[in-house]
């Protein structure tokens, strides 16, 4: 078993000192994700990023971003979210020439025997995401090259209904069942992973699983009522974990960050401790 890397996802970075929502440092919630990254047994081959990294966009968001991501030894890939500016961030990381100069942020990944494909949902200066038949075009082309290999194809917005009213609002709302069409043509797929919805939610999608990630500071608040108010909570952060195993493919798993009591064990010179 071998990780092959961690999913983090809505950072919601703002300049130093400024507060998201006008109450949230984010930026000590990001510093643990990162620390609790660095000391998994397991080195992950790298961390996917998969958007909403700022606030607002802004150069200052994404010089901030940098600094707290510099602390990671592994490599890091980048992809937008609605909050973000993909301007501005090719701008503070020019050496992730995969971002491309310009247009949509699509790209490929070589990580271990998987190939990890991105996505690129977002629309200029909105909340919801689209896949148009341009991307939805190079997805195609891409995964007809990939034949021969595992694929875990990852995205912003979730491309499936999550039943919390507010957020389905401006989730997929172009391209979603073009997407499940075409996801649903390929075995290879192993998962679909996404962002946006500061939760962990499992759906079954075309012939795989798509999912999205909690965040490391605040959650969605879960409240399925199709009307239910536009909150957030803090519940504990976190990050996802993908593994591969030779025998079953990817296996993933939840991790709250942080520093926790234990581990203890639970044998005593192999008796069960009483």
């Amino acid at each position: 078993m071998s990780t092959l890397f961690i999913q983090l996802t809505d950072l919601h970075i703002r300049e130093p000192g400024r507060l998201a929502y006008g109450r949230l440092d984010t930026a000590p919630y990001l510093h643990r994700a990162v620390q609790t990254i660095e000391h998994l047994r397991q080195k992950p081959q790298a961390v996917v990023l998969t958007g909403d990294l700022t606030d607002f966009g802004r150069p200052a968001e994404y010089a901030h971003l940098r600094e707290c991501l510099a602390p990671l030894t592994v490599p890091y890939y980048l992809l937008p979210g609605n909050h973000d500016d993909a301007t501005q961030m090719r701008a503070a990381f020019p050496e992730h020439t995969y971002l491309g100069e310009s247009g949509f942020v699509q790209y490929t990944v070589q990580l271990g025997p998987v190939r990890l494909i991105t996505l690129d949902t977002t629309v200029t200066q909105q909340s919801h995401g689209a896949l148009c038949a341009k991307r939805l075009a190079w997805l195609e082309d891409t995964l007809n090259d990939s034949k021969d290999m595992p694929v875990v194809i990852a995205m912003h917005h979730p491309p499936f209904k999550t039943l919390i009213g507010h957020m389905d609002k401006i989730g997929l709302l172009q391209g979603a069942v073009e997407l499940e069409t075409l996801v649903a043509k390929y075995s290879n797929i192993e998962r679909v992973i996404c962002g946006h919805l500061h939760r962990a939610i499992d759906v079954r999608f075309g012939a795989t699983i798509a999912s999205t990630s909690p965040a490391p500071a605040h959650q969605v608040a879960l409240d399925l009522d199709p009307e239910a108010a536009s909150q957030w909570i803090l519940e504990p952060g976190g990050v996802k974990v993908y593994a591969w195993d030779p025998e079953r493919g990817v296996v993933s798993h939840q991790m709250p960050c942080g520093t926790f009591e234990g581990p203890y064990p639970f044998h005593d010179g192999g008796k069960l401790i009483d």
